[in-house]
């Protein structure tokens, strides 16, 4: 007697959400993120409100994405140490705290741009330590086949957190005020921290890094140090580091690059460049339901579609209309929402459970640096070559450099990691098994 062909894996984008415990933290997540927006909305009104400067508000958000350059790799490590749900429920916690403190000076007109600045300092210590548990904790309860599947929802979640959050602060702040969204975003992160305990992985999902075992290094210093060798030791993550690096500083900050191009060559207004944006923001939320379908993603394809991003921004460059610029748009976003997706789940998959905390406080404090550096360094090139130049020349060094790689890597052949072993480690990528 035959044996039936097993059913065909699923491939689809709500894959995830089969699973009990990813549905609540779904929510838990989208709960969040609406407060957590609807504090940002107010947050830069309020520096303003109280300092009449520009400078203090950009200041302000400099002073909570240091910490992310300064401590991301303690953070990790903490991460790798503590249990999951433990250093999630506490975290959470923590920022309400924060947040409910806030809320309470607003209220009580006690609040002045010191205590402000201490208060965002704060913030992003804690941060340090919640922004990857939350992640890590997301792919602990689905099996690993799933995790692309559950970054795809997290971003749709996060997108559709960001969209209710903004219009719910301008509700908040006018019929309850100021304090009023500080207050929201403490009861969402208390939500969060009383759903964490209920959650259940999946059957097959991935163990947990041993946070606290007898194996876990006896100092801090030396899991940092191990996080940050075997990042270096990758290729695989060197590689992507280096195509999100270039991505990010030549190829996303469309916030700038398109702003002028809509404004200047393409003499349009504020309007237009609002239709643009909303054109890019749709293109996310397509690339990541399409992004959330991968099953064995990888570097190559992360490198591939950062490349056909690249050179779709090169013809973008070249739009000599606002519509031909449309049209372009759409697409570039589309691709680049998969290339995260694709490049988040190797990120988070590529490492044993035991140091993945570790790896993501390294790469916290690369992207901390792409996103300090980046913006001067573009506004050079638009000063040297303008808006269509720096559009062109940044979408052909990013494609160029990664074909480049591609060809090299080919002709070299794969690089194997060092990495001693410990019992019961497998890292994602075998268990996905996928090549880079």
């Amino acid at each position: 007697m035959s044996t039936p062909a097993p059913a065909p894996a699923s491939r689809s984008p709500w894959r995830s959400l089969r699973h009990r415990g990813m549905r609540w933290w779904s929510v838990a997540n989208f709960v969040s993120n609406a407060g957590t927006w609807m504090q940002l909305t107010v947050q830069n009104l309020l520096v303003l409100h109280i300092t009449g400067s520009a400078a203090a508000t950009g200041l302000s958000m400099s002073v909570q994405a240091a910490p992310a350059l300064l401590v991301s790799l303690l953070g990790g490590a903490a991460v790798d140490r503590w249990p999951r749900k433990v250093t999630v429920a506490v975290s959470q916690t923590l920022l309400g705290a924060v947040a409910f403190t806030t809320a309470l000076l607003v209220a009580l007109d006690r609040i002045d741009m010191t205590a402000l600045l201490v208060l965002a300092a704060v913030t992003g210590v804690i941060a340090t330590v919640d922004g990857p548990a939350c992640a890590l904790l997301g792919n602990d309860l689905v099996p690993v086949a799933d995790v692309p599947s559950a970054i795809g929802v997290g971003a749709l979640v996060h997108s559709a957190g960001r969209l209710v959050g903004t219009a719910l602060a301008g509700v908040a702040v006018g019929f309850l005020g100021t304090a009023s969204a500080y207050a929201a975003n403490g009861l969402s992160f208390l939500f969060v921290a009383s759903v964490v305990p209920f959650l259940r992985p999946a059957a097959g999902a991935a163990e947990p890094a041993a946070a606290g075992s007898r194996e876990a290094p006896a100092r801090t210093e030396m899991g940092v140090r191990e996080g940050l060798a075997f990042f270096v030791r990758s290729p695989r993550l060197v590689a992507l580091a280096g195509i999100t690096g270039l991505s990010s500083v030549f190829g996303r900050n469309y916030g700038l690059t398109l702003a002028v191009l809509v404004t200047g060559p393409l003499a349009g207004g504020a309007g237009a460049f609002g239709t643009v944006s909303t054109v890019l923001a749709v293109g996310g939320i397509i690339g990541a339901v399409l992004g959330a379908r991968l099953r064995k993603p990888s570097v190559r394809t992360v490198g591939l579609l950062a490349a056909a991003g690249a050179l779709l921004q090169v013809v973008a460059g070249l739009s000599p209309s606002l519509a031909v610029l449309l049209v372009l748009v759409l697409p570039m976003a589309v691709v680049e929402s998969v290339s995260d997706t694709a490049g988040t789940a190797v990120l988070q998959t590529d490492p044993p459970p035991r140091l993945r905390g570790r790896v993501l406080g390294v790469w916290s404090s690369i992207g901390t640096v792409w996103s300090l550096g980046g913006p001067p360094l573009l506004g050079l090139l638009m000063e040297w070559a303008g808006a269509r130049g720096a559009l062109v020349a940044g979408g052909l060094l990013i494609a160029g450099s990664i074909g480049a790689g591609l060809l090299v890597r080919r002709r070299g052949g794969p690089v194997p990691v060092p990495l001693a072993a410990k019992d019961g480690d497998v890292t994602g990528r075998e268990a996905l098994g996928t090549a880079a």
